[in-house]
């Protein structure tokens, strides 16, 4: 049996902890100190997770020094504005136990996808020993911790420990492949939020299913774009890590960044929906850092520059769509 801490108690991150588990033992970490004594006191994440226990081979933590002690893996599922800091915190600790991601999004201000912050802050691992990848894929928490099916993909630039960290996650209901296109997961990880708010919108404005589907592909076709531009292979996007997540996030009732683009079609402004949500919708910072970057490659996303309009320039939802559809008449190409 090994030991895995899961820093970031939201809700996949306690979903993650709770189906791990089940098979090692776990240490769960969040910052807030009354949100620790409340799953403490509850054995659940009432506040993210409904009451859902925990048995017994999972207990919460504080203290980070003390989630990540002997532990055999670490896996950060704090918000992306927050992974490089976590891992300086865990620098400090002087540990350079392997660490794997699974949230998703670009760093604000710099528009770097995580593998990249990974590199900044714990070097290369065939340097440094320290080895790191990152686990993404179409997986709600809700349906995780209910004992539904889910499949997701694992991947680092050491294939050997893309297969071992997969195989202490892998188990019972959840699926793990794995790969070794970190650059190909983290994109199709962070800019499929995006695309999931694009699909709301068009939901929300009732444009329909032919429309729906559409937003998809042709948002697949960014994605992979901007992806292989960044270094990214080909066939990822075809995978659970992309086509897969994109999907999900597009269609699913519990994608918080459809929600987003949902409310946007109804007229309500950014800030009152972001309040009413309660959770983090990656897709509202990552679209303004990927245009920066998009920007600054040349890479043509016409979905992700209209959604960036409509969340950080004021433009109405149904004008970006306009505007969308607006567009001169091309051929089809990724």
């Amino acid at each position: 049996m090994a030991k895995i801490a899961v820093l970031g108690a939201g809700a996949w991150g306690t979903a993650l902890a709770m189906h791990i588990s089940n098979q090692h033992q776990v240490s769960l970490w969040a910052r807030n100190a009354g949100h620790v004594s409340g799953m403490r006191k509850a054995r659940a994440n009432p506040l993210y997770l409904g009451d859902f226990k925990f048995n017994d081979n999972l207990q919460v933590f504080e203290d980070l020094g003390a989630a990540i002690d002997d532990a055999d893996l670490i896996l950060s599922v704090v918000p992306t504005a927050g992974f490089r800091n976590i891992l300086q915190e865990i620098s400090k600790l002087k540990s350079t136990k392997p660490i794997v991601w699974a949230h998703k999004g670009l760093e604000p201000l710099t528009a770097k996808l995580p593998h990249e912050v990974a590199l900044e802050e714990l070097g290369d691992p065939k340097i440094s020993g320290q080895h790191w990848g990152a686990l993404s894929g179409p997986s709600f928490a809700a349906e995780l911790v209910r004992g539904l099916p889910t499949a997701v993909t694992l991947a680092a630039n050491d294939a050997d420990f893309a297969l071992h960290a997969a195989n202490l996650i892998h188990g019972n209901n959840l699926r793990v492949y794995n790969n070794t296109d970190v650059v190909g997961v983290s994109v199709g990880g962070a800019v499929k939020n995006v695309m999931a708010i694009a699909a709301g919108i068009s939901d929300g404005m009732g444009f329909g299913n032919n429309a729906r589907a559409a937003m998809i592909t042709r948002g697949l076709a960014e994605i992979t774009r901007f992806g292989v531009a960044l270094g990214a292979k080909t066939e990822t996007f075809m995978g659970l890590a992309g086509a897969g997540d994109l999907i999900l996030t597009c269609t699913g009732q519990y994608s918080r960044n459809r929600e987003v683009g949902l409310q946007l079609a109804s007229g309500k402004a950014l800030e009152d929906v972001l309040k009413g949500l309660g959770h983090v919708a990656e897709g509202v910072n990552t679209a303004r850092e990927v245009i920066r970057r998009a920007d600054s490659m040349d890479i043509d996303m016409p979905i992700t520059f209209e959604v960036n309009q409509a969340l950080t320039h004021g433009k109405s939802a149904r004008e970006a769509v306009t505007d969308l559809l607006g567009r001169e008449q091309k051929a089809e190409a990724i």
